[in-house]
């Protein structure tokens, strides 16, 4: 496959067109290519982005198709059937799927999209909106090497680093590993600041503390920050991280791994997204301060 840059590749579609993709697609007009979008709702944070009626129509005028959907169920809605993208697809062109789906989903597209002869790249992205903002997101790609190699003028353009975690699914593995660890870290933060201040410990001494401290991650400490300031803004909104701890529990289980911890971090993130699904996950943080406060 040809190497796709501006100049010979310049048609990029993406199926979903949230708060991520939006900001991978600035990146990319910035970069000479032209953008398109399918999202259910036809809506599009980007005035200047043209939204097309289907995902079929939208694969049938673009080149390279990127997928950034929310989970597996709207990955399979919009990629297969009639009115899929796959369906409008040329044979020879490439879907990159960015999205943070299951395993099992993963291999599914790839298998379909070899039957129509169409490369499947598995390139989940580690990062929030602020990466996203900065074209500083870490790409987690699945796939052959010269099929990524191809695909290198984007990845550069929407992140700093592109990692080839291994063959196709690779990739969607590696991001439920990140996103467990991010997960589970917050949910350890959010009890130990529980702690602090049931007992006693002032406020704003504590979160001034731990922004100083080496074992909280520069990730946490933005949350942490943040969340002395009450903003709790979805960079990462409640319902996608539990959805992901989901994920990764089922993912485990199917190698009869333990994951004990992983598993408690994820029933504190099903409250924190049941209670306030849209906001960052992060709001765990408040839950723990209402606990302290008997505010819940």
């Amino acid at each position: 496959m040809t190497k796709l840059t501006p100049e010979n590749t310049p048609r990029i579609g993406f199926v979903g067109f949230g708060a991520m993709a939006s900001r991978m697609g600035t990146h990319l007009r910035k970069a000479g290519y032209v953008v398109s979008a399918y999202t259910p709702s036809g809506k599009s944070p980007d005035p200047a982005v043209h939204m097309l009626p289907s995902a079929r129509t939208l694969a049938e005028q673009a080149d390279v198709i990127i997928a950034c959907v929310p989970d597996d169920e709207a990955l399979a809605a919009s990629m297969y059937g009639d009115e899929g993208a796959l369906a409008g697809m040329k044979s020879g062109s490439m879907l990159i799927n960015t999205s943070s789906v299951s395993p099992e989903a993963t291999e599914e597209l790839l298998k379909t999209g070899k039957k129509h002869g169409i490369t499947v790249l598995d390139a989940p992205v580690s990062g929030s909106t602020p990466e996203a903002d900065s074209a500083s997101l870490v790409v987690l790609a699945g796939g052959n090497a010269e099929d990524i190699a191809n695909a290198a003028p984007i990845f550069d353009t929407i992140g700093k680093l592109t990692i080839h975690a291994g063959p196709s699914g690779s990739g969607a593995r590696l991001k439920l590993v990140i996103n467990g660890i991010m997960g589970a870290g917050l949910t350890t933060l959010a009890e130990a600041v529980g702690y602090g201040l049931a007992a006693g410990l002032d406020r704003s001494m504590l979160f001034d503390a731990l922004d100083q401290v080496a074992v909280i991650s520069p990730h946490h400490k933005r949350k942490l920050k943040a969340a002395k300031a009450g903003n709790f803004e979805p960079q990462f909104p409640a319902r996608l991280m539990q959805k992901d701890m989901r994920l990764l529990l089922d993912a485990a289980a199917r190698e009869a791994l333990p994951v004990p911890t992983l598993a408690a971090a994820t029933q504190q993130l099903s409250l924190t997204r049941r209670l306030s699904p849209n906001e960052d996950y992060s709001s765990l943080i408040r839950v723990m301060e209402k606990l302290v406060a008997n505010d819940v």
